[in-house]
């Protein structure tokens, strides 16, 4: 009788398993098509993918530091101290995007081992340290730019954000963004599900303690995912930067964005688990939800309010499915 029971449940084990994420995004896109044919179009669907590459990047660099069992709430500010920074030190200047654009990587690879460092050794809670980080970063562009940026992003730089590859075979064209974000996030991916790195990102997340007495360098682990997230800010500031412009609040509210992509995908917020490729439908479906939002003629602040109530119940049930399952 007993094995007749489990039989059913090593059957449904052995189902494939579809993150809810997946099907939320394809009743979405069912949805805008419905409202706008158009968007089945090569030019509707580039368009919303070069939209959503910045979002899309970041939350793949933010689903490191949640697994891990953090925050990071500075990458915003990140994004807008990049792209008022590069303005200012391009200076109108094409010639200078050669060496701006890497200055502005490390920057941000800068900002997440500041982050960092902080958490793991000064034992500042992630909540804390990134908020003063954002604070800060959001000073120090204030202070660089005198409040209105001077000068613009030249097209070498803003290449990366708005120009298009022609004469694609079936799509007709491909937004250079598009292939960032196809790089950026199959780099994160296989990082994080193919390498020693996410396996330790994963056990921190889940238990630090028993993670350090498995030999797991915590501190040297937990670092690296806060500069994989700045990382993933400063690229998400550089596409920014070429298709909105210059502007000392371009980063406002992404990293809230990020986080509610993440998420979304089944990242949990108390750690220990977490995917970039769910993270990236995560990204996917809040700008598909924001596409809807503006097809409905809705204002900013409905939008706003969405986004929060999608958090309040990711978070709910991702808390749900934990207690069930006791994992």
């Amino acid at each position: 009788m007993t094995d007749q029971s489990a039989a059913p449940d090593r059957k449904r084990r052995r189902l494939p398993q579809i993150n809810p994420v997946w099907v939320l995004l394809a009743v979405l896109i069912a949805g805008i098509v419905y409202m706008n044919p158009g968007f089945a179009e090569p030019t509707g669907y580039m368009n919303f993918l070069k939209r959503a590459a910045p979002l899309a990047i970041l939350a793949a660099g933010q689903v490191y530091v949640i697994t891990s069992g953090g925050f990071d709430l500075s990458v915003g500010s990140l994004i807008t101290l990049v792209v008022v920074g590069a303005s200012m030190l391009t200076n109108n200047d094409p010639s200078a995007t050669y060496w701006v654009i890497p200055l502005m990587l490390a920057m941000g690879l800068g900002v997440g081992a500041v982050n960092g460092a902080i958490v793991c050794f000064l034992r500042v809670p992630s909540l804390i340290a990134t908020l003063g980080t954002m604070i800060t970063l959001n000073g120090l562009a204030f202070l660089w730019s005198g409040g209105a940026p001077r000068g613009y992003l030249p097209d070498t730089f803003r290449f990366f954000g708005r120009e298009l590859i022609r004469d694609v075979p079936l799509v007709r064209f491909i937004p250079v963004s598009v292939i960032v974000l196809i790089v950026v996030v199959g780099l994160f991916a296989w990082l994080m599900h193919r390498t020693n790195l996410g396996r330790m990102v994963h056990a921190i997340g889940d238990n630090p303690v028993a993670a350090r007495l498995a030999g797991v360098p915590v501190n040297r682990v937990r670092i690296s995912a806060f500069m994989l997230s700045g990382l993933s800010g400063a690229i998400a500031g550089i596409l920014l930067g070429g298709f909105a412009g210059v502007s000392t609040d371009v980063g406002a509210g992404y990293e809230l964005e990020a986080i509610t992509a993440a998420v979304l995908g089944g990242a949990q917020l108390l750690g220990g688990r977490g995917s970039v490729p769910a993270a990236l439908g995560g990204a996917l479906a809040l700008t598909a939800i924001f596409t809807l939002l503006n097809f409905l003629g809705l204002p900013q602040p409905v939008r706003q309010v969405v986004q929060g109530l999608i958090l309040i119940a990711a978070v709910a049930l991702a808390m749900h499915r934990r207690k069930r399952t006791g994992t």
